[in-house]
């Protein structure tokens, strides 16, 4: 559509329930920009695609706030003007001076603390701008990128399969979705349908995934509040996990486990047996140390009215995942994943979603619990390899959207002839971190360490 209708046909979108997907921008020829959006329903997906025009393209951001981040990359990466984001501060170029990416405070005793980007642990680099009053946190600006590898670029141009190598290695963590969703933004594009067994193994390796993840976000939860055993006791549940994902494809973080037009996961009756029994084993000993955790008085409290994202901001400013879900948000993609074996699948939400760290760690233990049924009931099975059906027209354009331990991750591709024109990858850390820069508004300096783990993101796949 023409750069003057852009954001009128991005706001009914919206306004007919479409969930904001992301927004991206891509260069097909030298001084063509195209700039595209995407919105999603349980009926499908609708793509918004305009050729930017001299001045650019009006921005959205102020119907919806998600777009936040996506227009300023598109702005550092093509030099695309949305206006009336005002004021358009840097996301990727840190050439710039401090004032033109932080938000400006003032008032009597407000100074700044900064932390980062360098950390003192085995962390990933990511700046923390805290404009606080003593303790206190009036507003806190996050600066990330700082490794940006760009992997989407390096893509281009290569065959679809070569793709999936460029997906898996945007995050080691999100490996296992990063890569489904890639593989059926593929799959879309080339009219083609997983079989069962495909089906069947790419849910297996997803809720492995998921299940590694929570427990180590359990643990990270427990560490920020110094409560050692919990810490210790989910780290080691975590470790089981992985050693079981090494067992089945020879990768802790379960790589090389996703291919284009087939499966990867083969288990005969006696391995799925003892994959079974395993997972129950780790699932009886996590029922048996979340008893536990919740009857530690000082620990609860701790985590009580902490970092409250409400249910109203959580929609509007498009929160993802457990995030969402701790806030009483029913959004789980994998209620609406026809590619995947899910039938019957219904978020897990608790009666009392409070949205606050407490409720992000009671999320995961339900998430988790979850993640365990569907393990044993796919499990019940053999795996095999399978194949792919091919039920329509090849077409340009392929979607593929799956939720991650961290939330939905949506990818898009372009498809020009079996090797990629084009390649975006928005995943739940990328929609979840300026949320949680707004929950930080508030509280105490020195709770910004368990705030950040309850929400336990990606850097990486802000690099990508």
């Amino acid at each position: 559509m023409p750069a003057q209708a852009w954001r009128r046909a991005c706001l009914d979108a919206h306004a007919q329930g479409g969930q904001f997907g992301g927004l991206f921008a891509s260069r097909r020829v030298p001084g063509a920009v195209q700039v595209r959006a995407l919105f999603s329903t349980p009926a499908g997906e609708q793509l918004i695609t305009c050729e930017a025009a001299e001045r650019g393209v009006d921005t959205i951001v102020d119907a919806i706030p998600a777009a936040g981040w996506d227009e300023r990359e598109a702005h550092d990466l093509h030099g695309i003007d949305f206006a009336g984001h005002e004021p358009l501060r840097p996301l990727l170029d840190h050439q710039q001076a401090l004032e033109a990416w932080t938000v400006p405070t003032s008032g009597q005793d407000v100074h700044q603390v900064a932390v980062g980007p360098v950390h003192a642990g085995v962390i990933e680099s990511g700046h923390f701008r805290f404009h606080v009053v003593g303790e206190r946190i009036l507003h806190l600006d996050v600066r990330l990128f700082y490794k940006r590898r760009g992997l989407e670029t390096a893509a281009t141009g290569r065959p679809l399969e070569d793709g999936i190598a460029y997906a898996q290695r945007m995050c080691a963590a999100c490996s296992v979705a990063n890569t489904v969703a890639y593989v059926h933004a593929c799959e879309a594009a080339l009219g083609c349908e997983p079989d069962e067994h495909v089906r069947r193994g790419r849910t297996i390796l997803l809720e492995l995934e998921r299940v590694y993840n929570h427990l180590n976000d359990v643990s990270a939860i427990c560490a920020g509040v110094g409560f050692a055993p919990g810490t210790m006791a989910y780290a080691a549940l975590k470790e089981r996990v992985q050693r079981l994902n090494h067992r089945l494809t020879r990768h802790r973080f379960l790589f090389d486990t996703v291919k284009l037009g087939t499966g990867s996961v083969t288990l005969d009756r006696d391995q799925a047996a003892a994959m079974r029994r395993e997972l129950a084993t780790i699932r009886h000993e996590h029922d048996s140390y979340w008893r536990e955790l919740r009857f530690v008085t000082s620990l609860q409290r701790r985590l009580d009215g902490v970092a409250t994202l409400s249910t109203a901001d959580a929609v509007r400013l498009g929160a993802v995942g457990p995030v969402a879900r701790a806030s009483g948000v029913h959004r789980d993609h994998r209620h609406h994943s026809p590619r995947l074996l899910y039938h019957g699948f219904a978020a897990a939400v608790a009666p009392t979603s409070s949205g606050d760290v407490a409720a992000r760690m009671n999320q995961r233990a339900l998430e988790l619990r979850q993640s365990f049924d569907l393990l044993d009931e796919l499990l019940c099975q053999p795996a095999a390899h399978g194949g792919l059906q091919h039920v329509r027209p090849v077409s340009p354009i392929g979607i593929g959207r799956v939720e991650s331990p961290r939330g939905e991750t949506v990818c898009v591709i372009e498809n020009d002839g079996g090797r990629l024109a084009a390649l975006h990858l928005r995943t739940g850390s990328y929609a979840n971190w300026p949320i949680l820069a707004h929950t930080m508004a508030g509280e105490l300096l020195p709770d910004f360490p368990l705030i950040n783990k309850s929400f336990e993101l990606c850097y990486a796949c802000a690099d990508r």
